[in-house]
């Protein structure tokens, strides 16, 4: 009988029992409610304005005067924290672009956000994940309208409620779309509270003289998806959501132009490529909050009239297209939501239904993997746009009942590489090993009192040290082609977060989530 005596110190016990850990990570089931409340953290920490609590004790409120260039109370809203955008070239990139507020992305984001609580609402029940979930969208439709209990007036000559202020949308043919210009942005790296005020913080806006049918309709889409997660706790500010979404369409469909004309300093950040998937999206939403058919039927015109039955490669900001197509079996740009989910979901016809299955195939059988599997769609943002479509493809199986097994298991698979199948999770602050140095400026730089009162500036920018404060949920870049990531807040393509990137995600967690309940 031979004996073997095993004799380890204590530090090889812990790295032994850490080891133990990570593979228990790697091979078990993901707290996916975990990963959504996590999710919740990175939206609070992009708050702008007047902050309300101190859950993000590392924040403070910033940019308590955007909109006085133009005499508006545009306080309020998310920081988007891009770098210029990812259509162009690289090596002109600036390295900063943290407290620009772009509303074409925040209302992508916030449609993507409403959209995985509706379809997912008894994920959303949940008593840790239902306040908490409001509280994210409102930040935003809040900023969009200028919304308070207290700015309710009652109507004299009717029942209906009316507003005295508006925000970003102040009148019906009138959108603010952006707040801050994107190469002053650049110029700085700090604290958003510490914004030097000698600084440019310019506000633009889209009307009748400057349309913009993207933004207006991407708006639109927002302000319809989030009325239907208010129904029925909020009735009053639902019915105003959706008196905004509804002028914002009429004023999307007037003059079809693409925003960026009108907003040229978004061309170099959030160009859109088409107006033609927003105007679709919008209308299909529109329908779905409101059931007005004349919706419907200017949805499904749309989609003939633009030729959106073609196989969109992604689901983003700027193309919508696959969301789209969803939406239509269910019930104009690069934030590639497919219209055909869209009204696959609403109308049942076989036509969306193809489309869909035509699309999640595609993402699933032939687009080109990394080793470990992560699906490549680009190198800017990839596990951004494997989320997308890992939430497109599971809203597919679970609410079309199409390639039920393969997608899900797609979905998981893809989700799971983010969380940690590799022994590295993307999600920061979800497991032990993960990123510490994304490129975000205010949770680069070390508060006041942390410091003893120092200036953040470029140095902290360029430091190889952790970031001092944890961005907890935030989703980053993402690895190569070849699964190879370095944790470099320099990195900006790889290490970037953007309000865009947890948007799919979030909803993909809530459908994995669902699958449990």
């Amino acid at each position: 009988m031979i004996t073997m005596c095993f004799c380890l110190s204590l530090p090889q016990l812990l790295l032994l029992f850490l080891a133990f850990l990570v593979m228990s990570q790697v091979k078990g089931d993901y707290n996916y409610a975990r990963a959504i409340r996590l999710s919740y953290k990175f939206y609070e920490a992009q708050r702008a304005g007047q902050l309300p609590d101190n859950h993000i004790p590392w924040r403070k409120s910033s940019f308590l005067h955007d909109g006085s260039d133009n005499e508006i109370d545009l306080v309020g809203g998310y920081f988007d924290d891009t770098n210029r955008c990812e259509r162009n070239n690289w090596n002109d990139v600036d390295t900063a672009g943290d407290y620009v507020k772009f509303g074409f992305p925040m209302a992508y984001t916030t449609t993507v956000l409403a959209w995985g609580m509706i379809e997912y609402a008894n994920v959303y029940k949940r008593p840790c994940l239902a306040a908490a979930g409001r509280a994210q969208l409102r930040w935003a439709t809040d900023y969009f309208i200028k919304y308070s209990k207290g700015q309710i007036l009652e109507s004299r000559r009717s029942s209906e409620h009316i507003m005295m202020s508006f925000q970003a949308h102040p009148s019906a043919k009138k959108l603010f779309g952006q707040v801050g210009k994107g190469d002053v942005d650049h110029k700085y790296w700090g604290r958003p509270e510490d914004w030097p005020s000698n600084m440019e913080r310019p506000s633009y806006f889209i009307d009748e003289n400057s349309p913009g049918s993207d933004l207006a309709a991407e708006t639109a889409a927002a302000m319809a998806a989030s009325s239907m997660v208010f129904r029925g706790n909020d009735d009053t500010y639902a019915d105003t959501l959706l008196r905004h979404a509804r002028e914002l369409y009429a004023f999307a469909d007037e003059k079809i132009v693409r925003y960026s004309e009108s907003i040229p300093d978004a061309q170099e950040f959030y160009p859109s490529t088409s107006c033609k998937d927003e105007l679709t999206w919008a209308a299909a939403w529109l329908y779905r909050a409101t059931g007005e058919t004349s919706y419907l039927d200017d949805a499904a015109n749309k989609y003939v009239e633009f030729e959106l039955d073609h196989r969109p490669s992604e689901f983003s900001w700027d193309d919508k297209n696959a969301g789209v197509q969803v939406r239509a079996f269910l019930s104009c740009s690069r934030f590639d939501a497919d219209p055909a989910v869209l009204l696959a979901v609403l109308t049942e016809e076989e036509k969306y239904k193809s489309a869909v299955e035509a699309f999640c195939s595609y993402i699933v059988d032939e687009v080109p993997r990394t080793p470990k599997g992560l699906v490549f769609i680009s190198a800017w943002g990839v596990l951004r746009h494997a989320a997308n479509v890992a939430y497109v493809c599971l809203v597919a199986a679970d609410k079309l009942a199409i390639n039920q097994e393969a997608y899900r298991n797609f979905a998981k698979q893809q989700i799971d590489y983010m969380l940690g199948d590799t022994g590295y999770s993307y999600q920061i602050g979800f497991g032990t090993n993960c990123p510490r140095r994304p490129h975000h400026a205010s949770s680069s730089c070390p508060t006041v009192e942390a410091c003893g009162g120092c200036e953040c500036n470029w140095s902290y920018e360029a430091t190889p040290n952790p970031n001092p404060n944890l961005l907890e949920g935030a989703l980053v870049g993402g690895p190569d082609d070849q699964d190879r990531f370095t944790d470099n807040r320099t990195d900006f393509v790889t290490n970037e977060v953007t309000l865009d990137y947890n948007a799919g995600f979030q909803g993909a967690l809530a459908g994995l989530l669902n699958a449990r309940i």
